[in-house]
């Protein structure tokens, strides 16, 4: 207030003196609006304050960003890299490559893997499943290299189609150099927005990794030759023990000496799904401090709308085609992420469709949109689509055309 004081006196003065006391006084101007730009800067800046130096809060289904701090800042990630080895796995599970059932062999450089471990021996056998268990709750390295050698044939190859799926993501600060994060090589490093972007990937495409991620303890059997015994799995993410107002479903935690203390927090309340990336935390207390922070902010400013009642598709009439309309469906179901007060019930719904369309038509192809408003603001629109491919009619089908009709007629 005194900064505005003072500089509101110096505009209203009247310069009776000469251009000398003019420059001065419009570099005093120049000096006042310096120091009060930091000022303007820390009073527009929302949310709350956490201790780690990048942050990143967003909503799961929608992609909304609804914090963030320093998030394109390239940092080590440790064991958050697991992410994207967990994509990869139930990549290869949803194509048939490989089933939660089939078994893997450690081999003797998945066991010579240092850091958190589950300590697999050479030559152990354990489930796929297992092996996922092992990922998830105890952040094991040894059992990260299994996967990736059973899935890749090497770990240098299964690298190879992280950062290949990491690019199709568009997370454009990644590059991982293994897949566990055990690496100290300045070259693997991500961003709090794109571990934000893959853990959405992640619990979006394959929800059944919170029947994983959510575990506390568990108990898994080491076969060797020196027999058979028991090992203890502990959750790393001391999140899900922690007091909240929310369900903690997730995800994963990472630490080395470089990256300082990350977590990848997802949390579900009335069906908003939020998803807090910490990293470089100073200690380890700070990062799940700074999550349950940045997730109380979430749940107290912001609601989701979702569409339940989508209207009713009907055929779209076609011009010159093999039959005479096309199917239409929904490329998905729509979502929008409100920040303040707004009334949804005064969203309106505009559907946006050709009156016909010119065959021949192909199945996907875009024929309108879905548009929602709310007080004169597009909130976003759900493409509609043709849902059966129709070819262009010939002669023969005119023909065709031709006599159904006249055998219709009543004589």
């Amino acid at each position: 207030m005194i900064i505005f004081g003072v500089f509101s006196y110096i505009l209203e003065m009247k310069i009776e003196s000469g251009n000398g006391m003019k420059r001065f006084l419009a570099f005093l101007c120049a000096v006042l609006l310096a120091g009060l730009s930091p000022l303007i800067s820390q009073a527009t800046e929302a949310g709350p304050e956490i201790s780690a130096p990048s942050a990143l809060l967003m909503e799961a289904s929608t992609g909304q960003v609804i914090y963030e701090k320093d998030a394109d800042e390239q940092r080590s990630p440790a064991s958050i890299t697991k992410i994207m080895t967990l994509i990869l796995i139930f990549d290869a599970i949803d194509s048939g490559k490989i089933r939660l059932t089939d078994e893997v062999a450690t081999s003797a450089y998945a066991k010579s893997m240092g850091g958190s471990q589950v300590f697999l021996e050479e030559g152990e056998v354990q489930t796929v499943e297992t092996l996922i268990k092992c990922i998830v709750i105890a952040s094991g390295n040894d059992a990260s290299v299994a996967m990736a050698e059973y899935i890749a044939g090497s770990e240098e190859e299964f690298v190879r189609m992280m950062n290949e799926r990491a690019e199709g993501l568009g997370m454009s600060g990644t590059h991982f150099v293994d897949c566990c994060g055990l690496t100290e090589d300045p070259e693997h490093r991500t961003t709090a927005r794109d571990i934000a972007i893959m853990s959405r990937e992640l619990i979006t495409r394959y929800p059944q990794i919170h029947n994983y991620s959510t575990i506390w303890m568990e108990n898994i059997t080491h076969v060797t030759k020196q027999g058979t015994k028991e090992f203890g799995l502990s959750n790393t993410n001391k999140l899900l023990k922690m007091a909240t107002n929310f369900r903690v479903t997730g995800l994963k935690t990472g630490s080395t000496s470089t990256a300082k203390y990350c977590l990848s927090a997802t949390a579900e309340k009335d069906g908003v799904r939020l998803i807090a990336v910490i990293m470089a935390a100073p200690d380890f207390k700070a990062r799940f401090a700074d999550a349950q922070t940045l997730l109380n902010y979430g749940y107290a400013s912001c609601r989701l709308y979702e569409d339940a009642n989508m209207p009713e598709l009907v055929a779209i009439p076609l011009q010159n085609g093999v039959e005479e309309t096309a199917p239409l469906r929904y490329a998905g179901e729509f979502s929008y992420l409100s920040l303040g007060g707004e009334d949804f019930s005064e969203i309106k719904k505009e559907l946006m469709l050709p009156e016909e369309i010119e065959a021949p038509v192909e199945e996907g192809e875009k024929a309108g949109v879905l548009r929602y408003e709310l007080n004169g603001k597009v909130l976003g629109e759900v493409d509609i689509l043709i849902a059966r491919t129709v070819a262009r009619a010939g002669y023969r089908d005119w023909l065709g055309r031709v006599g159904r009709r006249f055998l219709a007629v009543d004589f």
